[in-house]
């Protein structure tokens, strides 16, 4: 088969711990972490082993990779995988046999995560992360602290936010990644300066950011900084906004649950079937759906390899990308398909590699000039500054502005560490975070999301008015507290954001 096929994962999650456990806060963790991320390393480990490499492009968000490695996160997974196991022991105990029967599938997953994360995960994903990037089998992406929406932060604190989350990973991992997955694949024309200044040498951006043209990488500008399109035929082929292959009939349904065990007991059934007309999950029946779906795949990435390779007139690239959290959190039996697909495309003479590889190979066209966009309803910025997010673009602003003024002041006396200046970027990182006005905009916990981008915004107002005050102590005792709960990113110094010019 001409060209090559790239797959890119994407994996995040805002910074969960220590506000609200369920429906939404450190619960949305421990399930991405038990259903997605256990078995997506398993599954690379397994390759490893066979000696696959270069099989796929995974980025790991700093803010997500500080809970993976937490000590306070850890504990508590540790404790969520047995409070399942636990759960669904008790759930055998229920006289109805076709409910038993899923309680012991439920039962044997559950075993089956604490059994991986006992063996792999005790001291965190860093040193799982370290040792798959020295297989081979995979690229690792990066990207800017606390996932802020680039194109609408003020560009000094993007700049920052970029190099202090490049270099977070060089202190995790041992390497800052040459790629990187931009939070919402957001762009607006320059970012691809501040990468280049970075040291980035590529990232992701939605199809019609390409205007549809994603068969090759492209240079941005004048700059030797590479965008990699998404390509959407083959993309949606898995997961699109009507179809994809997670919503056929036979597989777990994700929004409907068993509200006496907790657990979901329901198969999707159809697209309009009520969540309490769902008929009961049957785990052994799957497999053959699996392997139909597989096999349309494959076939969709060989067509989509032959008829771009004729289009342009020589071999060329098809990346699919996706949420990491699909695989396995949102869609059950994803993992299974993933790691089969994988096995499959070698088979069916397709030439599998990462963003980095085909860069390497020359899988590059001519420069492109990008316009904004994201990878958002609309490919543009609606998602997060919209009429609906109206409110939250102007306390982003609100809250940025204060922060760098008060850091401006506080550090112009001298050069040491001030833990309260500290404190001050790190609360307006998470209050910034992409995740809140999507989560409003699609109206998915949105309380939850207004909830914390206040509270972040709270904690800079309280802490910089205080230190502008003169009130020391207070400060320092604000800025302690507030780190108690959000301590992430302990290397963060604010230091490193004077000299930077202010636009």
């Amino acid at each position: 088969m001409p060209g090559q096929f790239t797959l890119v994962l994407h994996s995040h999650l805002p910074w969960l711990a220590n506000h609200g456990r369920w429906p939404v806060g450190e619960e949305w963790l421990y399930q991405s972490w038990a259903a997605s991320y256990l078995p997506v390393f398993a599954m690379l480990r397994r390759l490893a082993a066979d000696g696959f490499t270069n099989q796929l492009s995974l980025g790991i968000t700093p803010v997500l990779a500080a809970q993976l490695d937490d000590p306070y996160c850890l504990r508590s997974m540790h404790e969520w995988l047995a409070d399942w196991q636990l759960r669904a022991m008790q759930a055998t105990e229920t006289p109805d046999v076709a409910r038993r029967e899923l309680a012991g599938h439920e039962f044997r997953c559950a075993a089956q995560a604490m059994a991986e994360f006992e063996r792999h995960w005790l001291h965190g994903a860093s040193p799982l992360v370290r040792s798959l990037a020295e297989t081979g089998v995979l690229e690792i992406l990066g990207g800017p602290l606390a996932h802020p929406f680039g194109p609408l932060l003020d560009p000094r604190l993007r700049r920052y936010s970029l190099a202090e989350g490049l270099a977070d990973a060089r202190g995790r991992w041992g390497f800052a990644p040459q790629g990187i997955w931009a939070p919402e694949c957001a762009f607006t024309p320059g970012m691809e300066t501040e990468y280049a200044a970075a040291g980035v040498g590529h990232f992701m951006v939605d199809g019609p950011a390409l205007h549809g043209d994603t068969a090759l990488a492209r240079p941005v500008g004048d700059s030797d900084v590479l965008a990699f399109g998404r390509d959407l035929t083959v993309s949606y082929q898995v997961w699109s906004p009507k179809s994809g292959y997670p919503g056929h009939p036979a597989y777990r349904d994700f929004h409907t649950y068993d509200h006496s065990t907790g657990f979901k007991m329901s198969r999707v059934t159809g697209k309009t079937v009520a969540g309490q007309d769902k008929k009961l999950y049957q785990p052994d029946r799957v497999a053959p759906v699996i392997g139909r779906h597989v096999d349309d795949f494959v076939e969709h990435v060989r067509a989509r390899l032959v008829s771009e390779s004729e289009r342009i007139g020589r071999p060329a690239l098809v990346v699919a990308a996706f949420d990491t959290e699909l695989f396995g959190h949102w869609w059950h039996e994803g993992p299974r398909w993933l790691e089969q697909v994988l096995r499959r495309l070698p088979e069916a003479g397709v030439r599998v590699g990462t963003m980095a590889s085909a860069a390497a190979n020359g899988f590059v066209g001519e420069p492109v000039a990008l316009t904004d966009s994201s990878w958002g309803s609309g490919k543009d910025w609606r998602v997060w500054n919209g009429p609906q997010v109206e409110h939250l673009v102007d306390l982003n602003a609100e809250v940025v502005e204060t922060a760098l003024d008060t850091i401006d002041k506080l550090l112009d006396a001298g050069s040491v560490r001030d833990h309260v200046a500290d404190q001050i970027v790190r609360e307006t990182l998470l209050t910034v975070s992409s995740d809140w006005p999507f989560m409003v905009s699609k109206d998915t916990a949105a309380e939850y999301a207004v909830r914390r981008a206040h509270t972040h915004a709270h904690a800079v107002r309280e802490i910089a008015d205080a230190a502008l005050r003169g009130r020391t102590a207070q400060a320092g005792r604000l800025a302690a507290g507030w780190n108690l709960a959000d301590g992430l990113f302990a290397d963060l110094d604010a230091r490193r954001l004077r000299g930077s010019e202010r636009v």
